[in-house]
């Protein structure tokens, strides 16, 4: 990839997403539920409800069905995939790659690259990153990046709150077969800790008065600034935008700072129904917002990942993007999928009975 003017990285050999899919798990808990346990409304009206990982679910189940349903779309053999990276800050193994687990579920091993990228939330546009990479270089004619997790946060925490579970998968290829290229994109990170966990506790811990600034507006506004003055665009000349989802308000207040309209950001806007994935969270925003979207309509794409640092993308869609819709599961199916849990059963799935 090169770089144009020292700061935006723009393919020399133009690719794009051959085919995406996601995965929410159904079960969900209500906001004013975790409020009732906890006493405790100041955060319980940031959302309605928020997904919940069955007993038998986890980030590599979650990730193996997003696959799927990206390999389905792309109609690709997995053992086409020269590449294979899952974005994740909550892997099912300490020491153990998620990745193999899923290359594997899904026949494509033993010919490819397998790796867990961690960087908190952006985990999965990081992975997005080196896999337009890897297939602009022509080291491989496709690769898979995804964005997965199960997030928890502590009992009776704001975090709780939020903190859900799903993901999406986007197979990178050749321009010639995508139904979205990728115009140019660009990284901008820092060391903010406004949001860590160390080895062995359970539970992440943020640093409350560096969350919004200088963590998630400074860095979310500046990769999206870069992207619009490098490409010579403006926020009119955008259908959708996409940005990480920590909750329902700080997607909102960027893209008014920015120039966005609400209506550009809310088909991608899924916390209120779905809480907050992590590293799904702005790669499940695209992949609603691409299972609406027309040949045409550009797409900017910001992520965000506490620590701290945001990738932003600019998107163009292709004539290709409506051909391969048909019986496929679209984000709005696992939404409304919905099956509420109380507390209790929640505490249960999620493994808190017991935990320090």
């Amino acid at each position: 990839m090169q770089s144009n003017g020292q700061r935006l990285m723009k393919p020399e050999r133009q690719v794009g997403i051959v085919g995406y899919g996601a995965y929410i798990p159904r079960y969900r808990i209500r906001a004013e539920e975790i409020a009732r346990v906890w006493k405790d409304g100041e955060e319980s009206f940031h959302l309605e409800t928020k997904s919940v990982p069955g007993p038998d679910e986890d980030t590599a189940t979650i990730a193996t069905e997003a696959a799927r349903n990206a390999l389905r779309y792309a109609g690709i053999d997995p053992q086409e995939l020269r590449a294979l990276w899952v974005g994740t800050e909550s892997k099912p193994y300490a020491v153990k790659p998620t990745a193999t687990i899923v290359a594997e579920a899904l026949g494509a091993t033993p010919h490819v690259s397998a790796a867990d990228w961690e960087f908190a939330c952006k985990a999965g546009t990081e992975a997005m990153q080196a896999a337009i990479g890897l297939v602009s270089s022509g080291l491989a004619r496709y690769a898979m990046a995804m964005g997965v997790d199960t997030a928890q946060g502590r009992p009776g925490d704001q975090l709780e709150y939020t903190a859900s579970a799903g993901g999406a998968a986007f197979i990178i290829g050749p321009h010639e077969e995508s139904i979205a290229y990728f115009e140019g994109s660009y990284s901008y990170v820092s060391d903010t800790p406004d949001f860590f966990r160390r080895p062995g506790q359970p539970y992440p811990e943020h640093g409350h008065r560096f969350t919004g600034e200088p963590a998630y507006f400074s860095h979310t506004l500046h990769a999206a600034r870069t992207v619009l003055e490098e490409l010579h665009l403006k926020p009119e000349d955008y259908r959708y935008a996409v940005f990480h989802q920590p909750n329902a308000k700080f997607p909102l207040r960027a893209a008014q700072l920015l120039g966005f309209a609400r209506e550009q950001v809310e088909p991608g806007l899924l916390v209120p129904r779905i809480g907050n994935p992590y590293a799904g969270s702005s790669l499940l925003g695209l992949a609603a917002v691409l299972d609406q979207a027309r040949p045409g309509d550009r797409i900017l794409l910001v992520s965000f990942g506490s620590g701290a640092g945001s990738d932003a993308f600019s998107l163009l869609v292709s004539q290709r993007v409506t051909q391969r819709r048909a019986g496929l599961p679209k984000v709005r199916d696992y939404i409304e999928r919905a099956r509420e849990i109380d507390y209790s059963l929640y505490a249960r799935y999620r493994g808190k009975l017991g935990s320090s």
